[in-house]
């Protein structure tokens, strides 16, 4: 996968700081949705495969498989296990008050599986970015 960035700051020969900016559903026109609540420029390390200096415009790339598994643990695990939740609830023969906190108890364990597996994760398996070239 890879996103534009700009070179904030070296932090040594072989690390930069980028900033990516974040790409909106909208189409970067806040005035129609005013959706926007989160920060859309984001920093980050990246490895200096190029020597790119502050300022310069550079592509950056990170294993998609990587990304796309952040993804599903954030997105699917959570939703995954809240509609499990309500199936065994449902063929154990609860009643609907039943169902529905076991399908809320189920997201909340993917949930906490989710943060659990990011804090393990920060160390040895975050995503990684490299500039690769110019632009």
């Amino acid at each position: 996968m890879t996103q534009d960035a700009i070179v904030y700051r070296c932090l040594d020969p072989d690390m930069a700081e980028v900033v990516v900016t974040r790409t909106t559903a909208c189409g970067s026109n806040c005035g129609n949705c005013e959706a926007c609540v989160f920060q859309n420029e984001l920093k980050t390390v990246a490895r200096n495969l190029i020597g790119a200096r502050p300022g310069q415009r550079v592509r950056i790339e990170s294993k998609s498989s990587r990304v796309f598994g952040a993804i599903a643990l954030v997105y699917i695990v959570p939703i995954l296990l809240a509609v499990l939740g309500c199936f065994s609830a449902y063929a154990a023969g609860a009643s609907e008050g039943i169902c529905v906190l076991c399908t809320f108890a189920g997201f909340l364990l993917g949930a906490l599986v989710t943060v659990l597996s990011q804090k393990r994760r920060t160390g040895k398996n975050a995503i990684s970015f490299d500039i690769i070239e110019f632009q």
